[in-house]
């Protein structure tokens, strides 16, 4: 017993120590590129400090790629995602003189680095891009897709997938903690779960199982008939690893099969020049 308790928190604190390590990376990173190029910022009083952008000049913002920017902006339904209110933003930033600090504002947002890369112009028209996501050409991303998958009431939930891509559900990770947990009998009101996953064998504890946002996005892609892909940094074992453990407790080969990781680090290699020149240096993602 003793040693299960010890090896249980060497692994949380292994946990831990990838996604701090990562934040710290990312933190000095942005901090050395708004100071590099005057972009208006903020820190944030967490250790380390998180650096919040400001947009400035109409079409620019500092945490977002400038031709990516443009994109987003110039598109109704993801310019919407631009308003998504920081939600812990009045008790760990400094108020600011006008407006109210966003999500995407953050050097750490996973929803930034998502919008970097894939609202960048004609992005899915590159056959290297699409070839390595499994796409065909010329996809357009729909962000915060909602799944709708059912529940045993016959009733759908309102589980949000970070981004859909034809037939392709993707979860973009970046510094998150984990996959987070759930009680186990909100998992088993999802009416399939039984059938898709071998309950007995997922990560659990008595009451909650481990990993609930990948096991939910696993139930989206079955009922929608999609597969499904985990982009996340290579520096996040630990991220990899919970999805490998989901993922083998999966019923169906077809399903399991369809289900993959791809870090930020490999499909950089297939992105366009200036793209990967700004994902280097602000993200390390080379």
């Amino acid at each position: 017993m003793v040693a299960s308790k010890l090896s249980h928190k060497s692994l949380r604190d292994s946990l831990v120590s990838f996604a701090h390590t990562l934040r710290c990376d990312l933190a000095n990173r942005a901090k050395g590129y708004a100071d590099a190029r005057s972009l208006p910022h903020m820190l944030s009083y967490s250790a380390p400090p998180v650096v919040c952008f400001q947009a400035f000049d109409n079409y620019l913002h500092g945490n977002l790629f400038p031709a990516s920017y443009k994109a987003i902006i110039s598109n109704p339904e993801w310019r919407r995602r631009l308003t998504k209110v920081h939600t812990s933003a009045r008790r760990s930033l400094p108020r600011r003189e006008t407006g109210r600090w966003r999500e995407l504002d953050s050097c750490m947002s996973s929803n930034a680095l998502r919008m970097n890369v894939f609202c960048y112009s004609r992005l899915l028209a590159n056959a290297r891009v699409a070839t390595a996501l499994g796409l065909e050409l010329g996809l357009v991303p729909r962000f915060g897709f909602p799944a709708r998958v059912r529940l045993q009431n016959n009733q759908s939930d309102g589980t949000e997938v970070d981004m859909r891509l034809g037939d392709l559900l993707v979860e973009a990770r970046l510094t998150e903690g984990d996959f987070r947990r759930a009680e186990k009998a909100k998992l088993l009101r999802y009416r399939d779960f039984l059938d898709v996953f071998d309950e007995h064998r997922l990560p659990q504890s008595e009451t909650n199982f481990n990993s609930y946002q990948l096991i939910r996005n696993v139930l989206a892609a079955s009922a929608s008939r999609c597969s499904f892909c985990v982009l996340l940094d290579a520096r996040r074992p630990d991220l990899a690893e919970a999805f490998y453990v989901v993922v083998k407790c999966v019923r169906s080969v077809e399903l399991r099969t369809s289900c993959r990781v791809l870090t930020w680090q490999e499909l950089a290699r297939v992105l366009p020049p200036k793209l990967q020149t700004f994902l280097a240096g602000k993200y390390g993602i080379e």
